[in-house]
């Protein structure tokens, strides 16, 4: 009987990430997908900041900055005009490595992944569904549809679901999905354009008409389109091509089709699942959470299951933590998807809202109001914070104590940059590590020495008093680089305490 580790079902980028991590830690892994083949149309487009933060880990972010499009700009239209631009090429300077809107569509990001997998010896199992699952004493027995048609029992010690809105994982489990289903039918279309949105820069129309974003590709007139059909259309979404879609929005922004590549519909959901754990298995991105478009957060959020689950189970298969602390995954992020939903639906709600009251404040007020808001370097950062995931927290959770500076046990560890370096170089390495800025005590060195635990002493400098980094104390940074500890002191017993009460042996292993 086949036996792995973690059976993942679902080879999206949730999916792949997961696969990814894991092997990177050792863990033995099997992917399958009901799927004949990698995607080759997409709706996800953005990849955000902490994302490609948390892809230096594996070598991925440059590779996604080079192959990808940074967006300058994003323009808002009104009636045939753009009323407004607000630059976006660096937005978020001084907060992160990645101050920008990077587009990489997910096409070609899942490719990039499945190659990178692919090194570590795991292939996709195409055309294999999963029928069904149980948990069975220490492990979870699932049954597969082959390929030939054949049907194959198989073993794992967990089993994440990352097979989508319509998981049949989370089906099994007969896990709650409550939500609800947007009115409008949404179209993507990927389009050959010329004209003034060809200037690879975001537009947006607030007009009356129908809804409509244009995505940049590249800066060669590529460009996703993504709309709503409304009027009597909407009912007719089998049939739906792109040439009966209103026309409206796309002749207000003066969008000149060239070359249609691909064309789809599709409805939009704001679901969270009641659980994101059941025993031995989880759920991740679509699976336990959907929402709208807005801000291009759904596939960042799935990427961001994987990786905090991934630590969890690699640390807890090689004996380096009991099982509990794997309950903290659900704790985590379940509490910023119920929060993201709430939020994209009320930023989605008013930018397809229909009615008088509705259209003014979208061709009226929003002309005059984004503009100002856009010259204030603090209303910015604010967009630029929320939209890009770095203020994603754990505060007040398991595993998050303590305060040091501005930051807290839980929080993003603060990116601190100036001539002399980059404190972002050292966690590039998955593992448990301590950051001091200043200075430490004989002890803390001591003590890290001899637990093997990481220990990076930086001298102090004016960038890490600007960053909100306390001076003198110490960071305990989880293998996800987000703070476990944040604590004045230089006192050791506090990282040894933190540990034998999470019952985590962070240098389990090491030699």
């Amino acid at each position: 009987m086949h036996r792995s580790d973690v059976l993942i079902v679902g080879a999206g980028p949730t999916g792949l990430v997961l696969a990814l991590w894991l092997s990177k830690l050792g863990i033995r892994v099997r992917i399958v997908d009901k799927t004949s083949t990698p995607g080759t149309t997409s709706r996800a487009l953005a990849v955000q900041a902490r994302t490609l933060e948390l892809y230096r880990q594996l070598d991925l972010a440059d590779a996604i900055v080079e192959q990808g499009h940074r967006v300058a700009a994003a323009n808002f239209w009104v009636k045939g005009e753009a009323v407004a631009r607000m630059p976006l090429s660096r937005i978020g300077e001084g907060l992160t490595p990645y101050a920008f809107l990077q587009v990489f569509p997910q096409d070609a990001h899942e490719r990039l992944l499945i190659e990178r997998l692919e090194t570590f010896g795991i292939t996709v199992e195409r055309n294999t569904e999963l029928l069904g699952f149980e948990e069975i004493g220490d492990g979870i027995t699932a049954t597969l549809l082959l390929p030939d048609g054949q049907q194959e029992t198989c073993q794992a010690c967990y089993l994440a679901g990352c097979d989508g809105a319509r998981s049949i994982v989370r089906k099994t489990l007969d896990t709650g999905f409550p939500g609800g289903t947007y009115q409008q039918i949404f179209y993507v279309a990927d389009v050959r354009t010329s004209g003034p949105v060809a200037n690879g820069e975001l537009h947006l129309d607030l007009d009356e008409a129908d809804f409509l974003a244009v995505f940049p590709m590249d800066g060669q007139g590529r460009v996703r389109l993504i709309g709503t059909v409304r009027d009597e259309r909407a009912g007719q979404t089998e049939t739906l091509k792109f040439e009966d879609v209103s026309d409206r929005a796309i002749k207000n922004m003066q969008v000149k089709i060239e070359q249609l590549n691909w064309f789809s519909t599709y409805r939009v959901h704001h679901r969270v699942a009641d659980h994101f754990r059941t025993g031995r298995t989880f759920l991740l991105g679509d699976a336990a959470h959907v929402h709208s478009p807005a801000g291009g957060q759904g596939m960042n959020t799935g990427i961001g299951d994987a990786i905090n689950l991934a630590w969890k189970l690699a640390a807890v298969l090689s004996g380096g933590a009991k099982p509990g602390l794997l309950a903290s995954y659900e704790t985590e992020r379940i509490a910023f998807a119920r929060k993201l939903v709430a939020t994209t639906d009320r930023v989605f709600t008013f930018a397809t809202a229909e009615g008088r009251m509705a259209d003014l404040l979208r061709t009226r007020l929003a002309p005059l109001l984004i503009p100002k808001m856009a010259s204030f370097e603090t209303t910015r950062e604010f967009l630029f914070r929320t939209v890009s995931q770095i203020t994603l927290n754990y505060r007040g959770m398991p595993l998050s104590a303590g305060v040091a500076g501005h930051v807290h046990g839980g929080d993003r560890l603060p990116w601190a940059h100036d001539g002399e370096g980059d404190n972002f170089e050292s966690l590039k390495c998955p593992t448990w590590k301590v950051h001091v800025y200043g200075d430490t005590s004989d002890e803390m060195i001591a003590w890290c020495n001899e637990h093997h635990l990481l220990l990076h002493v930086f001298d102090w400098r004016p960038a890490f008093e600007a960053a909100g980094l306390g001076r003198n104390g110490f960071y305990l940074l989880r293998p996800d680089t987000y703070v476990a500890i944040a604590d004045n002191s230089s006192d050791p017993k506090v990282i040894e305490r933190y540990f034998n009460q999470q019952g985590i042996r962070p240098f389990f292993g090491r030699p």
